[in-house]
Formats: structure tokens, C-alpha cells, sequence
């Protein structure tokens, strides 16, 4: 009986040093963050490598000529020692995780200038809704523009660039001149095209008796009055 009640007492104090013990450790743990923030930052970039080779293997062909293939698929020689304008001969190879047929190395011809000199068939941006398309003069605004995967430039490849506001919100404007004819005395066209306070102006008022009817006619056909968010009609 005395024996069992002292190994009771020793797995107590056993089970207690554990206990401190791991109490000790999860203080030196915590008390280390950089650490875990570490291999957390390794873990992100590992993640993104291996995210960017299979975009890169989803992107290019495997059953094609290598000399078919364009950006990111290839990397090119590009040297900004030439003459702006000119056609430039280089050096271009089809990159390591990328499998395809016929010589790895090859030649292609670029015209000598930056990414963000090339003309706007030859890169795409992102446009921008709910600017002002028919302000005089016409609204700018700064987006972010991609070159095209076939186009050989010097430089980023994305780049920004001020462009005109120019979008449709979906209004169309043979829509908009008929309601005005035919259903202009009760605002029916200042309501389509989102002036909802005029309409209710234009309702009460009987189309400011005729007059106010008239005028919205003759600016909705001259393209004078748009919709209001701003937007281009279809």
C-alpha cells in the first residue's frame, strides 16, 4: 500500500516536470515569433513559384513548334542599343519548364522600342466604368495596360496609361429618342435614362407643357443628352 501510494506521488511529479516543462517551451515559442514568421514567408514564396511554372505550363502548348511560341513562354535577348523605329534581329529561347518541338533557340525580328510605345491594338487595359464618357472635353483616367503575348518590346510589359473614358452602361439610343416622341410628356425618356428627379418634373409639369418635350427631342437626337451615369449610348 505505502509502495503504491508513492508511485503515485512519483507519477505526479513526473506528470508536474512534463507539464512545466511544456509550459517552458510553448513561452520559448512564442517568445520567438520571427521564426514562424519566417517559414511562413518561405512557405508564400514555394507556393508562388511552383502557382507561376504551372500557369506557365497551362499557357504554352506542348504539342507546337518552339519557335510559334510567344511571351512568357520565350525569353529574348533584348537590348535597348538600337535605334528607335528600327527592325532589330534577336536571340530568343524557349524557357526551361516548357515543352515543345523543333531547335529551343531561334531568331525574331521586334521593332527597337518600349512596351509602352506600342500602338493600342497592340496592348489591352483595363477600362474603367462610371466615368464621365461624354464630358467636353472627354474625361481621362490612368488604368494598367498589358502588351500582347506576340509583341516583342523593351521594358515592363505592363505599364500605365491614360486613356480616354469610353463605356456603355447599356443604353441605347433609338430606345431613348422614341420614348422621348412618343412618351416624352411624362418623362418616360428622362426616367430611362436615369434623370429620375427631371422626370418626376417632366411628369408633374405636363413635359414643361410641351416646350421641355420638344427641347429633350432635339438634344436627345443631337447626342447632347446621355445617360446620366456618364456612360456612351450602344
Amino acid at each position: 500500500m505505502i509502495c503504491f501510494h508513492i508511485n503515485i506521488r512519483q507519477a505526479c511529479v513526473i506528470i508536474l516536470a512534463i507539464l512545466i516543462n511544456r509550459s517552458q517551451m510553448d513561452d520559448k515559442e512564442f517568445s520567438q515569433p520571427e521564426m514562424f514568421e519566417n517559414k511562413n514567408v518561405t512557405l508564400e514564396k514555394v507556393d508562388r513559384e511552383k502557382m507561376t511554372v504551372g500557369d506557365l505550363i497551362l499557357r504554352c502548348p506542348s504539342n507546337t513548334l518552339c519557335e510559334d511560341l510567344n511571351e512568357p513562354c520565350i525569353k529574348c535577348e533584348l537590348s535597348n542599343k538600337c535605334r528607335y523605329g528600327a527592325l532589330v534581329n534577336t536571340t530568343c529561347r524557349v524557357a526551361a519548364q516548357v515543352n515543345c518541338r523543333g531547335p529551343t533557340q531561334f531568331e525574331r525580328t521586334f521593332i527597337c522600342r518600349y512596351c509602352y510605345q506600342t500602338d493600342h491594338w497592340e496592348h489591352s487595359c483595363n477600362l474603367l466604368a462610371n466615368c464621365n464618357s461624354v464630358a467636353a472635353p472627354r474625361a481621362l483616367y490612368i488604368t494598367n495596360c498589358t502588351v500582347k503575348d506576340d509583341i516583342l518590346c523593351l521594358g515592363n510589359r505592363r505599364f500605365l496609361k491614360k486613356i480616354q473614358c469610353n463605356w456603355t452602361g447599356g443604353y441605347r439610343w433609338a430606345v431613348s429618342l422614341a420614348l422621348s416622341i412618343s412618351l416624352g410628356g411624362f418623362g418616360a425618356d428622362r426616367f430611362y435614362l436615369g434623370y429620375w428627379q427631371e422626370g418626376i418634373g417632366k411628369l408633374f409639369s405636363f413635359g414643361g407643357l410641351g416646350v421641355w418635350t420638344i427641347i429633350d427631342v432635339i438634344l436627345i437626337s443631337l447626342h447632347y443628352l446621355g445617360p446620366a451615369d456618364g456612360s456612351l449610348y450602344i
